[in-house]
């Protein structure tokens, strides 16, 4: 058994620290909300600040929202910085910027403590099923001293190099994601609307080469039009600004992604940065004033 921290109790967080919990580990954990029903029904241990959840774990993991969120949990006045000491190990899980990610990295290695990027792909259910795609920057030997932790919560454990690497790496999924996402969305819009059934065509499709989770998931839930998150499109929108921010600086063209982005801002503009990303096929739908399951014309 371990003394870890979890600092982040969101969709995301909240199942992840579950798993932990569930491992036999002591969690202290930390949020800026109410602690949800299903951590507040362990033995978790709720602490008041970042520093608590420092000073009585020896691992401590972040699941934030944004580069910001990250920033004031590890340096604020009652930050997780002021209650580290020698030794211990930050992980941070959230999606930020790579850039500050390495400027976080040499503030906490200056306490004597390592740290780990490790950003995750998959999603609500792969967070509730402890089945997320682990993408991690640091030290081999940091690394390999939580990869016991990080297999509770995912299945593929990726050290992709050093620090700031993994951040970078989520970058590239989530290109690759929101590409995948208009693809699932102008397909089944279009099959739609020329009569096809399109929970049939999802189900053809998912036996081909078009097959992939986001079609299998992300697909379902515009078919089922069940646009609760999962991740919220703001988020989702916060990551391709970073892509796109970074391509600027190395003189990068991605013109899908600036693509992507415009559509995650005309759902913004809807009303939707709440939406699960899937929703970007509504932004589809009200260009061509037809949605998938809308009974189309002659």
């Amino acid at each position: 058994m371990q003394n870890i921290g979890f600092i982040g109790l969101g969709i995301m967080g909240a199942p992840m620290a579950g798993h932990l919990i569930a491992a036999g580990h002591k969690v202290h954990v930390h949020t800026r909300s109410a602690v949800p029903g299903p951590i507040a029904a362990t033995d978790a241990v709720v602490c008041a600040s970042g520093a608590e959840v420092a000073r009585q774990a020896d691992v401590i993991f972040l699941m934030l929202p944004d580069t910001p969120d990250v920033d004031l949990v590890l340096f604020g006045e009652t930050g997780v910085a002021a209650g580290l000491s020698a030794g211990k190990v930050v992980v941070d899980m959230s999606s930020i910027s790579p850039v500050q990610t390495k400027e976080y990295a040499a503030r906490i290695e200056a306490l004597g403590c390592d740290y780990l990027d490790a950003p995750v792909s998959g999603g609500d259910v792969g967070a509730r099923n402890a089945s997320l795609s682990i993408m991690v920057g640091g030290r081999e030997p940091v690394f390999e001293r939580i990869r016991p932790l990080f297999a509770l919560m995912g299945k593929n454990i990726t050290r992709v190099g050093g620090i700031g690497d993994g951040q970078t790496c989520k970058v590239a999924n989530q290109i690759v994601v929101a590409l995948t996402i208009a693809a699932v969305s102008e397909g089944l819009l279009f099959a739609a609307r020329a009569g096809a059934a399109p929970d049939k065509v999802r189900e053809a499709l998912l036996g081909g080469l078009a097959g992939s989770r986001v079609l299998d998931i992300l697909g379902e839930r515009m078919i089922k039009r069940a646009f609760q998150p999962g991740f919220r499109i703001a988020l989702h929108q916060k990551d391709l600004n970073l892509a796109l921010d970074a391509a600027k600086s190395l003189h990068l063209a991605l013109p899908s992604t600036a693509h992507a982005q415009q559509l995650f801002s005309a759902c913004i503009a809807s009303g939707g940065a709440g939406w699960d990303h899937s929703g970007l096929v509504r932004a589809l739908e009200q260009l061509s004033q037809f949605e998938i399951g809308q009974e189309p014309s002659a």
